[in-house]
C-alpha cells in the first residue's frame, strides 16, 4: 500500500483529528477547528476512488450524515432493489441454503407402516454455502467549502444513487446470468397477447421449481411493447389490457407484485443505457427473507457499525483545504436458487 504522502486521496491516521458533529450546521467551525496534516497535497476536486477500508475507522465516522445516508431515498431506485432485491440482514461471515429443493416435492404411493414394522425412511439433503459479505462503497475528495451549507448532504445523496444503481446493475447481471430465457415478439400483428405469453411461462416456471414466480419486472422497453402490442388488438380484451394499472396486471397474472424498472445508467459521455430495457424477469421473491427460504436472489447484507446501520459516512481532512467524504456498506448479492427463474427477451 502507498505512504499517505504519496496519496493524497488517503488520509494519514497519525494525524487525523476526530471530529464529532451534533448537526450538520456545525461542519464550518468543526471543520475550521480541526488541526490538518502539513504532508498533504491538496487533492483533486471530485475525484472518485474505492475507499481504503482499512483507514475507514471510529475516527472518521460521521453520525449525523450516518442518519442521513441510512434514512435516504432515492423513490426509483430504492423501488427497484426492494422489487428485484429484498434485502436479508447477516453477520460479516455467515451461512446460506443452495436451494435445489427437488426433494421438497417429493410424493411417495405407499406410506402406511407394516404391522410391526418402522415407518418408510427418507433423507433431506441440502447444500450449505460459507459466505462473507464484502466491504463496498465510493469516496469523493473535494473542497472543504462544499461540504458546507447542506453540501455534505448533496454529496452524500450523489454517492448513495451511483451505489444503488451500482447495487441494482449487480442484481439484474446475476438475473440475466442465472435465468432460463424465452423470446417473445410483442409487436402490432393481430393475435398477440403479451399477458398471455408471462401467464404460460410462469405455468413452466412453476412446474420446474415447484413454486410459481410471485413476481414480475418488466424492462421500460418491455413495457412500451406490451402496451402498443394490446393497444393494436381489435379485440375489447386488447383494449382493456393496454390501460391496466401494475395492480390489475399483477391480478390478472396471479402474481403478488408487477414492476418496472425505469432505472438507466450512463453508457457514455452522451447516452443513458436502460438497467433492464427489452426484459420480462418472472422471479420468486419475498419481503421478510432469510437465509434458507426459496428466493432466487438475495442481497445479504451487514452492519457498518455497532448501531446497526446499512450504510455509514466517514468525513476527514486531505491538507489545509480538501476533505474527503465516503459511503460504505456491506454486501454480498448472491444467486440461491436459478430454479424456476424465467428472462423472456422481448423483440
Amino acid at each position: 500500500m502507498a505512504s499517505p504522502a504519496a496519496n493524497p486521496t488517503i488520509p494519514n491516521p497519525h494525524t487525523m483529528k476526530r471530529t464529532s458533529f451534533s448537526r450538520i450546521a456545525a461542519l464550518n467551525a468543526a471543520i475550521m477547528g480541526a488541526s490538518y496534516a502539513p504532508d498533504f497535497n491538496a487533492g483533486a476536486p471530485n475525484m472518485i476512488t474505492a475507499i481504503n477500508a482499512a483507514l475507514m475507522t471510529e475516527q472518521n465516522f460521521q453520525q449525523p450524515l450516518t442518519t442521513y445516508a441510512t434514512g435516504w431515498r432515492d423513490a426509483d431506485l430504492t423501488a427497484e432493489l426492494a422489487l428485484l432485491a429484498p434485502s436479508v440482514q447477516v453477520s460479516d461471515r455467515f451461512e446460506y441454503s443452495k436451494a435445489t429443493n427437488v426433494e421438497e416435492f417429493f410424493a411417495d404411493t405407499d406410506d402406511a407402516r407394516a404391522p410391526r414394522g418402522e415407518f418408510k425412511t427418507v433423507e433431506y439433503t441440502e447444500s450449505k454455502i460459507q459466505a462473507k459479505t464484502y466491504n463496498r462503497g465510493l469516496q469523493v475528495i473535494v473542497e472543504k467549502k462544499e461540504l458546507l451549507n447542506g453540501g455534505a448532504e448533496k454529496l452524500t445523496g450523489k454517492l448513495m444513487r451511483r451505489i444503488l444503481r451500482n447495487k441494482l446493475r449487480r442484481a439484474v447481471a446475476l438475473y440475466l446470468a442465472n435465468a432460463t430465457n424465452v423470446a417473445k415478439t410483442w409487436d402490432t400483428t393481430a393475435g398477440k397477447d403479451p399477458d398471455q405469453d408471462v401467464i404460460t411461462t410462469l405455468i413452466t416456471a412453476a412446474n420446474k421449481s415447484g413454486l410459481r414466480p410471485n413476481r414480475v419486472a418488466f424492462g421500460d422497453t418491455a413495457f412500451s411493447k406490451r402496451a402498443l402490442s394490446h393497444r393494436a388488438q381489435t379485440t375489447a380484451g386488447g383494449f382493456a389490457s393496454a390501460s391496466m394499472s401494475l395492480e390489475q396486471i399483477a391480478a390478472i397474472l396471479g402474481v403478488d407484485q408487477v414492476g418496472i424498472s425505469k432505472a438507466r445508467y450512463s453508457s457514455s459521455a452522451t447516452d443513458k443505457a436502460e438497467v433492464l430495457s427489452n426484459i420480462v424477469l418472472l422471479f420468486y421473491a419475498l419481503e421478510q427473507m432469510d437465509t434458507e427460504d426459496g428466493s432466487n436472489l438475495k442481497d445479504f447484507w451487514s452492519p457498518c457499525d455497532a448501531s446497526g446501520s446499512q450504510f455509514a459516512v466517514y468525513q476527514w481532512d486531505v491538507g489545509a483545504k480538501m476533505a474527503g467524504l465516503a459511503v460504505e456498506h456491506n454486501e454480498l448479492m448472491a444467486i440461491t436458487s436459478s430454479i424456476g427463474l424465467y428472462k423472456m427477451t422481448i423483440s
